[in-house]
């Protein structure tokens, strides 16, 4: 078959792949633990899972307006409004069947060739993926160890030139677990606030997993929500990832195109996962507040365990539920480490090359388990790393 060069450009989430080869092992008896995939272990809040099943009972089965259901743009502006403290209309809100789609939509709407996407690098890979796959160029933006997996703001704005169309921003980030500041982000506003042709995506579908501080949105600073495209959704801070539901915020002039992509691409959302993401935002939060409190405890469980094997630094994540610690003392690639965790220590965890250019050396462990099966992953790795010699 001859398929279209463009498809050349497209890349995976290697997440998904070493999910496939840890099921196949476990197949063949194998115990495995987890820690690959980025899906809180908790179930959907039951009022959540009660107003889905109740609209399925009423008949909310059918289609919807494609950029979202009225009721659902509403509770998103609202939410927005009071969490962001971003004076958010509906007619700003995109609503989609999972946070992918919006990316891919601005991407595609923002990016041609001749045009660059600044993006973090160790990042989500479907970030670079989309950028390659609309023609653009893609213009790494490197999170430093040595900073606690911030970027060098001073080094952006070298980056920044005439063909800059969009900056690509994730706090909470995945992998690397780190938040940007209240102080980074006034930054990044300052450098593009003046350029017309400059818009920010910022990621922000982790802000309810913070550890510390508060969360702060770009889209909150003078200037910056004419600028700004939100990405959030419902799948992290709700367990809600098979409910396939997340949506944008953007500027009103974007959601025209952002619509009819999708209207080319999808028709619409569920209707009845969309009036499940109303009871989410308009219901009780003791959910969310429990999930965070868990995560808590895990996250000083495996970023202390980690720092207990010879040869591997981890800095202590600052948000969402990702440990990407530097293995390069163990003397293995990020690959030699993700294969040998595998197939001998029973751990399915991710390579950091998996992750851009610069995750080499370093590797993602999802904490989304329970403590025991984080403790039992860090007894077989501390076992397979003192084993190496």
């Amino acid at each position: 078959m001859t398929l279209a060069s463009r498809m050349d450009n497209l890349g995976t989430e290697t997440a998904f792949e070493v999910l496939a080869k840890a099921r196949a092992l476990e197949a063949q008896g194998k115990e495995i633990v987890h820690l690959e995939i980025g899906e809180p272990d908790f179930d959907t809040p039951k009022h959540i899972v009660e107003a889905g099943v109740q609209a399925l009972r009423d008949g909310q089965t059918h289609y919807g307006p494609t950029a979202g259901l009225p009721q659902l743009r509403e509770a998103i502006a609202r939410n927005s409004r009071e969490v962001r403290g971003i004076d958010t209309d509906p007619g700003h809100v995109v609503v989609t069947p999972g946070a992918k789609p919006i990316m891919f939509y601005v991407i595609l709407a923002l990016a041609e060739p001749g045009v660059e996407v600044i993006h973090p690098n160790p990042g989500f890979p479907i970030y670079e993926s989309m950028i390659r796959f609309s023609g653009g160029t893609p213009v790494p933006m490197r999170l430093l160890e040595s900073k606690g997996y911030h970027p060098d703001l001073d080094d952006l704005a070298q980056k920044i030139t005439s063909k800059t169309r969009l900056i690509i921003i994730n706090s909470p980030e995945n992998p690397c677990g780190s938040a940007l500041t209240r102080e980074e982000l006034e930054t990044i506003a300052d450098l593009v606030k003046d350029r017309d042709d400059i818009y920010v995506m910022s990621d922000e579908i982790y802000k309810d997993i913070l550890y510390t501080g508060e969360h702060h949105s770009i889209a909150a600073f003078p200037g910056m929500d004419a600028k700004t495209i939100i990405l959030d959704g419902f799948s992290k801070s709700y367990a809600m990832t098979g409910w396939r539901l997340g949506y944008g915020i953007m500027p009103p002039e974007l959601v025209p195109s952002v619509v009819k992509l999708a209207v080319n691409s999808v028709s619409c959302a569920a209707t009845f996962s969309q009036l499940a993401a109303v009871a989410a935002l308009d219901g009780p939060q003791d959910d969310v507040q429990a999930m965070l409190a868990e995560f808590t405890q895990r996250r000083r469980l495996i970023a202390d365990g980690l720092r207990s094997i010879p040869g591997i630094n981890c800095p202590e994540p600052e948000g969402a539920f990702y440990a990407f610690p530097n293995i390069s003392g163990t003397g293995l690639t990020s690959a030699e480490f993700e294969d040998r965790a595998m197939n001998e220590a029973g751990v399915a965890l991710l390579s950091g090359l998996g992750f851009g250019e610069f995750g080499e050396g370093y590797v993602r462990l999802s904490y989304a388990n329970s403590q025991e099966n984080i403790s039992k992953a860090l007894e077989n790795l501390d076992a397979m790393v003192r084993n190496l010699g």
